[in-house]
């Protein structure tokens, strides 16, 4: 009996003792800290990196954006130039339209009359333009316009300005140009166009020229008839002369 109950007892004390020493249990949260911890520590990290990448990619991109408007802007700046040009250019010739010279007359005779240089004036038109075109068509009759405004373009000064004023009529102003330059000057340029036939149809071209010097207080159009009359008096005496007026 004594033994029995010596077993008993011994046996409780081994429970009791175990039961002070075991661990209390965790609550679920924590148990579940470090976990999380190293997940926030991770999640971190990584929003970190993007934050490093965005702030490599925001100036790039911007200057990307930057370089990308600067293209548009030099893009807009050639089409303007584009049609502020065919605004003012004779388009089958390339020479300057009745706008485009009334412009640079402007530009020339105010610079004429500031510095007191001459400024001459010549009527040029093409001879038998109308037979030619009724012999040879319309094409050949563009042809022969543009062969003469580039045999034109390759004796003239970088000074010296050529405009269409319709048909087979052309303005000649020659910047710093007394009267008897300037009938050299067309005589000259008759003997060049005489030398080059048009391409393709092979016609040997002339022009009459009627040459004047604008005078003080004189308009634009005022000089066109005097050089006019003059062309006429030139077409007159048999063709591809050059008459003052």
């Amino acid at each position: 009996m004594f033994k029995h109950d010596h077993l008993s007892q011994l046996y409780s004390s081994r429970q009791a003792s175990r039961r002070l020493h075991r661990r209390p249990a965790l609550p679920a949260d924590h148990q579940t800290a470090p976990a999380h911890a190293l997940s926030a520590v991770a999640g971190d990290g990584a929003q970190h990196r993007r934050m490093r990448r965005n702030r490599v990619a925001a100036p790039q991109a911007a200057m990307l954006e930057l370089l990308a408007a600067e293209a548009r802007i030099a893009d807009l700046e050639n089409a303007l130039r584009r049609a502020q040009a065919a605004a003012v250019t004779d388009t089958l010739t390339g020479a300057l339209n009745r706008r485009g010279f009334d412009q640079a007359h402007e530009r020339e005779a105010a610079r004429s009359r500031r510095s007191g240089s001459p400024l001459a004036l010549a009527l040029i038109d093409l001879d038998d333009f109308k037979r030619l075109n009724d012999t040879l068509g319309h094409q050949a009759g563009d042809e022969a316009l543009i062969h003469l405004v580039r045999t034109l373009r390759s004796a003239l000064r970088p000074s010296d300005i050529l405009g269409r004023f319709g048909g087979e009529e052309f303005v000649l102003m020659l910047p710093d140009t007394g009267l008897d330059e300037a009938v050299t000057a067309l005589t000259r340029f008759q003997r060049q166009l005489a030398d080059c036939r048009v391409t393709g149809s092979g016609v040997a071209l002339s022009f009459s020229a009627g040459v004047v010097v604008q005078s003080p207080g004189e308009s634009l159009r005022e000089s066109i008839e005097r050089a006019d009359a003059a062309t006429y008096a030139a077409k007159r005496a048999g063709k591809n002369r050059v008459f003052t007026g």
